[in-house]
């Protein structure tokens, strides 16, 4: 064959593999991976210089964004996505993924409240598909609405039958427009899961990869797991025989002015967030929020982020960072390209230790829901343990002898590496 013909084969395989790659579906991410499902919620689609580079080192892989009806539909049955092209081609600069939620009303249609009538059903599926096919093989994974069990986000009053409907023909129109695409929803508001098993007893789960939640107690992430149980039942119940669908904590956070509740106890709170999902098996966790959205102490919406709301100018970044941010970046740094295996058992139900591996090294995490200092024994391969802090503030040494370490607790994440 000659060096041409060589080539022109070479030439049509590799065309014959992308062709191939790109009618892939995109899947959600490992539940073992602690990383590769770290997301965090954003309100912008034109990123502050250096933003998106302060937000990556963070170690984030995700970000959730809404993608207004009413912002991209301002004519009837005339789109336009041109801002969020823009977050997109800069998010690939990062490979960072984007969840985008189709959402809110647009005064075009019912009267500016929540899609209710089969014309206002039509005109949101219509422009969903349009977004859809519009955006198909970039990775975005795709939620229909938000909270739309809060008379806040579905207007003027919640309406679970309403919402049903919306989602089964947004789902399917866009699965047979765009198959490879995945959906999840309704990013569920707060614990009570009644709006997700009328959408089980509906048939909507059939079309969903992920049923979305967002827990938001106010005690420690811990206390989220018997929501997750209840959904994975919910699931199991009404999901199609063979239907690998997940739950997905898709937004959730911690007030920095909630009583009881400092910059400090975010942190941790936030590692721990991370830390317990994983345990749990849920793939994507979204952080509620980037970056503080004012500066009103009063104002419990503008102290979520883990970065302050003025913008500064300095090497790090645009934004001042709060110790979450620390917190974020350790936790990414410390478990990187490892996998979670099991939680280790220790005397009490209060303290959590968990065991990563890479190869043939083990990174062991550890911490207490109790606001109490105390010891814990901890059962590790002998060896002398680096111990870092939950933001990376503080290390120290610890030695594990005939397979036993005890190891000092507190409420912060500590990552264990055996040096």
């Amino acid at each position: 064959m000659s060096i041409s013909s060589r080539a022109l084969v070479f030439l049509a395989i590799l065309l014959l593999s992308k062709v191939s790659l790109r009618g892939q579906p995109w899947a959600l991410p490992d539940a073992r991976d602690p990383i590769a499902g770290m997301g965090i919620n954003i309100h912008f689609t034109e990123a502050k210089p250096g933003e998106l580079e302060m937000l990556s080192k963070a170690g984030f892989r995700w970000v959730r964004m809404d993608l207004y009806w009413s912002g991209t539909e301002t004519s009837a049955g005339v789109y336009d996505f041109s801002g969020y092209d823009l977050l997109l081609s800069n998010l690939d600069k990062f490979h960072i993924r984007a969840l985008f939620i189709l959402d809110y009303a647009n005064p075009l249609y019912d009267q500016g409240l929540a899609p209710h009538t089969e014309e206002g059903r039509e005109a949101f599926t219509k422009w969903a598909i349009a977004a859809v096919t519009h955006f198909k093989d970039r990775g975005v994974l795709w939620e229909i609405w938000n909270e739309p069990n809060g008379s806040w986000s579905w207007k003027p009053k919640a309406n679970v039958e309403d919402y049903s409907k919306l989602a089964l023909a947004v789902s399917r129109g866009i699965h047979q427009s765009a198959p490879n695409e995945l959906i999840v929803g309704p990013a569920l508001s707060g614990t009570n899961l009644f709006f997700a098993e009328v959408l089980g007893m509906d048939g909507v789960f059939s079309d969903w990869s992920a049923l979305t939640i967002h827990p938001y107690l106010r005690t420690g992430p811990e206390t989220y797991g018997s929501t997750y149980v209840r959904a994975h039942s919910l699931i199991k119940k009404y999901a199609p025989r063979g239907h690998d669908m997940k739950v997905i904590c898709g937004e959730s956070g911690y007030c920095c002015t909630w009583k009881g509740l400092d910059d400090t106890l975010q942190a941790k709170y936030l590692a721990r967030l991370f830390l317990f999902n994983t345990m749990s098996g849920v793939p994507l966790t979204i952080w509620y929020d980037w970056h503080d959205d004012g500066q009103n102490p009063a104002n419990t919406e503008h102290h979520f982020g883990i970065v302050y709301y003025d913008l500064r100018n300095w090497e790090s970044g645009p934004y001042e960072s709060k110790p979450s941010y620390a917190a974020a970046q350790t936790y990414s740094s410390q478990l990187a390209h490892y996998r979670f295996v099991n939680r280790i058992k220790t005397s009490s139900g209060n303290d959590f230790a968990l065991s990563f591996k890479r190869n043939d090294r083990e990174c062991i995490v550890a911490w207490t829901e109790s606001p109490k200092f105390h010891k814990a024994i901890i059962h590790a391969p002998d060896g002398i343990y680096l111990v870092t802090n939950f933001d990376g503030s503080k290390k120290s040494q610890v030695a594990s002898t005939g397979g036993v370490l005890i190891l000092p607790l507190d409420d912060g994440p500590q990552y264990l590496q055996r040096e």
